[in-house]
């Protein structure tokens, strides 16, 4: 389950998408309160929509410190239509791939399990609408699973293929402009 566990972990993170500011017209942006909501992919990237203070869309990506796009990095480039965010995913990233963090739910006999992790994602900096944002959003990043059963046991090899999953980043936060 362990090994199940972190890539799907892997898998979500890698899609997590949250946080961010825009602007309407010319309106500085004003900060205030915000909601995310993000649908992973598996390949690092996924959908982002952010509500309430500041409203935009877009993509997300790994990236290191200094916001380069990186297959491995622990902080996230929102690539937004008004701009871009960099957050600071790090903890994140650990807490999911924590082995000796067990799974809110596992069933042995159906192969099936859920996962939740809940953590302060610093907002560092950004582009365009987005510059001089300063924050902090708390992102939840759940997943659910159903593994193949083999041999009578479940499959937890990182090569087995889940039957089903389902993934989501979900929080809400503050942010500034300074």
């Amino acid at each position: 389950m362990r090994i199940a566990k972190t890539a799907l972990g892997v898998a979500v993170l890698g899609s997590l998408l949250f946080s961010g500011a825009s602007a309407f017209g010319a309106t500085a942006p004003a900060g205030g309160t915000i909601q995310v909501w993000g649908t992973p992919a598996n390949n690092g990237g996924g959908g982002v929509v952010i509500t309430g203070a500041i409203a935009d869309s877009g993509k997300s990506a790994n990236a290191n410190s200094s916001g380069k796009p990186t297959k491995k990095g622990t902080y996230k480039l929102l690539t937004l239509k008004k701009g871009s965010i960099l957050l600071n995913t790090t903890q994140l990233s650990k807490d999911l791939n924590n082995p000796n963090t067990p799974p809110t739910t596992f069933n042995s006999t159906t192969c099936s399990g859920s996962f939740a992790v809940t953590d302060p994602v610093p907002i560092l900096s950004g582009t365009k609408a987005y510059a001089g944002i300063s924050g902090t959003a708390n992102i939840t990043v759940t997943f659910a699973i159903v593994l193949p059963l083999t041999k009578g046991k479940c499959n937890t090899n990182t090569n087995a293929n889940p039957i089903a999953q389902y993934g989501s980043v979900s929080g809400t936060g503050t942010v500034s402009f300074g």
